[in-house]
């Protein structure tokens, strides 16, 4: 009996650190995994915060210019069709060349089929000489309104002889183009009074 107590005594202790492996051992270092995993978390967390920051501040140091850039963009393509407007705009252009003759017939707006802006089809006319229209053009060219020229035909402007009736030309020219303006204005078009859509209530 005496030489089996060592034994037990050996199985028992083995049995204790087995129970101490299981109890206490194993769920610290299941512990410490989880706090590693979480560790590595919040390290990608804030280098994603980082790279946020850094966007963040790129951002607030181009405020200046892109409110620039959206100012023009207005400037551009305006909220409204503001008829008025354009045709100062294009009768100083005409004041500037020296032509002889100015013509404006503006379109009605229409919405474009993505609906994000409204075009404006409109008729110009003008005579003059040939660096006047040139000059025309050019002015046109650089209107601060966007406008894109989809037609453009350039003849010689004639004149009927009072002695005659034949047509004798001259060395004046006659351009007539047909030039698109746009607008953000999509309560334009056809049936609609050009401008912005306000809510009657209220009225």
């Amino acid at each position: 009996m005496n030489r089996r107590a060592p034994i037990i005594a050996g199985v028992i202790a083995a049995l204790v650190a087995l129970l101490a492996v299981f109890l206490l051992v194993l769920p610290k270092m299941g512990e410490v995994s989880t706090t590693q995993d979480e560790l590595q978390t919040a390290e990608d967390q804030e280098v994603n915060l980082a790279a946020q920051l850094n966007a963040l501040q790129d951002a607030q140091a181009a405020a200046p210019e892109t409110e620039q850039e959206i100012a023009a963009i207005d400037a551009e393509i305006p909220p409204t069709a503001d008829l008025p407007s354009l045709f100062r705009l294009l009768q100083g252009a005409a004041d500037r060349s020296a032509v002889d003759f100015f013509s404006f017939t503006p379109g009605t707006p229409v919405p474009n089929a993505a609906g994000s802006f409204s075009t404006i089809a409109s008729q110009v006319t003008v005579s003059g000489g040939y660096f006047a229209i040139d000059e025309f053009l050019f002015l046109l060219e650089t209107l601060p309104r966007a406008a894109k020229v989809t037609t453009l035909a350039v003849t010689p402007a004639a004149a009927a002889s009072t002695e005659s009736t034949t047509t004798t030309s001259t060395s004046t020219l006659q351009l007539q183009i047909t030039v698109e303006f746009y607008t953000t204005d999509l309560s334009a078009g056809p049936g609609s009074i050009p401008g912005p859509t306000q809510s009657t209530t209220g009225a």
